[in-house]
C-alpha cells in the first residue's frame, strides 16, 4: 500500500509505525506537520475520516487533539513518579484490557487522514459497559473527559510507556492513583469521536502524540496476546 502524504512527512521527521523516534512528539512537531499538510491540501480538519466505520462497527476518528495533549502534559508533570507502585500480577507480566470476546474494527497502523498518517491505536468493539482493565501496573496521570477520546484514562506504566483507554462510558479510577496489572479502570462506551461502543487502546513510547507503537506487539512481548 502506498503511504499517504502525512506518513511521508512523519517519516522524514524520524517516525515509524512500529519504532517511533526516541524523543516522542512535541507540540511544535505536530503543529509543523499540520502546517505542511494544510499547505499541501493533504490534511482535513473537519468532517468524518474516510476510514470511519458504520455506527454498529464501533470505530472511532481519534486523531491529534490539542486540548487533550495539553491536559495530559500538564497532568503528567503534576503527578510525580512513584517507586512503590502496586505489585504486578503475576510479576513481570501484563494483562488483556478486556476479559470477554471482542471484535477488531480498526487495527493499529491503518492509513488515514490523521496527522500521524495512521490509526494510533486498536479499536475493540464490545457492548456498552464492558469492564476495562489496566494492561500493566502504573500511575494514573489523567482520568477525565479527553476531547476526541471522550472519557479516557491515561496510565504511566512502569517502563515509561503510556497506555490510553478511550471512549469509556464510565471512569473508575482517579488521577494520581497507583494501579496494578488487571485492575479495573472503567467501562467501555462510545463517548468522544466514536461511531459505536468500543475500546480504543493506545500505547505510547513517550507522552506525546506520534510516539505510538503497536499495542498488539507490545502486549505480546509481555505475555498478553491480544490477537
Amino acid at each position: 500500500m502506498r503511504a499517504g502524504p502525512a506518513a511521508g512527512v512523519l517519516a522524514l521527521m524520524g517516525y515509524d509505525i512500529d519504532s517511533p523516534r526516541e524523543a516522542g512528539t512535541t507540540r511544535r512537531d505536530v503543529l509543523s506537520v499540520a502546517a505542511v499538510l494544510m499547505a499541501g491540501g493533504a490534511f482535513t480538519v473537519a468532517g468524518p475520516a474516510p476510514h470511519a466505520a458504520a455506527e454498529s462497527d464501533g470505530g472511532c476518528g481519534v486523531g491529534y487533539d490539542e486540548e487533550f495533549e495539553a491536559a495530559l502534559a500538564e497532568a503528567d508533570e503534576a503527578v510525580p513518579e512513584t517507586r512503590a507502585l502496586a505489585p504486578e500480577r503475576p510479576p513481570g507480566r501484563f494483562a488483556l484490557p478486556l476479559r470477554r470476546g471482542f471484535r477488531v474494527t480498526a487495527r493499529y497502523g491503518v492509513r488515514g487522514n490523521w496527522i500521524a498518517g495512521h490509526h494510533t491505536g486498536i479499536d475493540l468493539a464490545v457492548p456498552q459497559g464492558t469492564p476495562v482493565h489496566a494492561v500493566g501496573a502504573g500511575t494514573v496521570v489523567l482520568a477525565r473527559w479527553s476531547g476526541a477520546y471522550g472519557k479516557a484514562v491515561t496510565v504511566r506504566l512502569r517502563d515509561g510507556h503510556y497506555s490510553v483507554y478511550g471512549h469509556l462510558s464510565r471512569i473508575s479510577v482517579r488521577q494520581g492513583a497507583r494501579i496494578g496489572t488487571g485492575d479495573r479502570i472503567g467501562s467501555s462506551g462510545a463517548t468522544g469521536r466514536a461511531t459505536g461502543p468500543h475500546l480504543h487502546l493506545e500505547i505510547r513510547a513517550r507522552r506525546g502524540y506520534g510516539s505510538d507503537i503497536n499495542p498488539v506487539r507490545y502486549l505480546a512481548k509481555r505475555g498478553a496476546r491480544l490477537l
